[in-house]
């Protein structure tokens, strides 16, 4: 989802070739043959893995407005911080509380996601300046990292029956994603939460060893 955003956000025109579940195509571990996984960025036939590092690329190379990175040396660097620390530490602990199946377990992993959603909520009043996005008037950086969690976000409300954008606690998260998700280079790449939910529940019945439910 990064790059596809990324991409619309520049305007360029990109093949988009989806990899069967299950299974690894043979262009897929010959371009990123490390970690073997989606997704890749093949430019001029060469390949650039991780979604970051491909915004990144992106914005780099098609260097015309709008700016996906900050251009003041000082707010690139807490936005590489922020969208870090939403793969490095938040969306693993988002991923723990999807796939609990205990109560008990359920209420000791919604501390780290929400306590982490709140500190996202401090990082908007910062980042924004009171503007609409993390980066300012445009979409930037932290947007894109956070923004396409969005999605599993709600899966894990779906599933574990719990709260984690809540309007008293975060509201300027609260607007913020639905103006992340309504914008024009977004709303045609997300996936919605039903189709989402019935993805969870084959991944975790493949962990599991137990069948899916029809």
């Amino acid at each position: 989802m990064r790059p596809w955003i990324a991409l619309n956000i520049k305007s360029v025109n990109y093949e988009f070739l989806e990899e069967t579940f299950g299974s690894k195509s043979q262009l897929l571990l010959q371009s990123n043959p490390v970690h073997k996984k989606i997704p890749v960025l093949i430019h001029v036939d060469k390949p650039i893995p991780e979604s970051l590092i491909i915004v990144q690329y992106i914005d780099e190379l098609w260097s015309s407005s709008p700016s996906i990175l900050a251009s003041d040396p000082y707010d690139h660097a807490i936005e590489r911080f922020w969208a870090a620390y939403t793969d490095e530490k938040w969306f693993p602990a988002l991923r723990g509380l999807r796939v609990a199946q205990e109560d008990e377990e359920r209420k000791a992993l919604k501390g780290p996601v929400i306590e982490g959603i709140v500190l996202l909520e401090e990082a908007f009043g910062k980042c924004s300046k009171g503007k609409a996005f993390f980066g300012g008037d445009q979409i930037g950086l932290i947007d894109i990292a956070f923004g396409c969690c969005l999605g599993w976000l709600k899966v894990t409300e779906k599933l574990s029956r719990v709260k984690l954008l809540d309007e008293e606690k975060t509201p300027g998260l609260v607007k913020w994603a639905e103006r992340f998700c309504a914008d024009g280079a977004v709303k045609g790449v997300m996936p919605e939460t039903e189709k989402l939910v019935e993805f969870s529940k084959v991944l975790l019945a493949k962990l599991s060893g137990a069948p899916t439910k029809k």
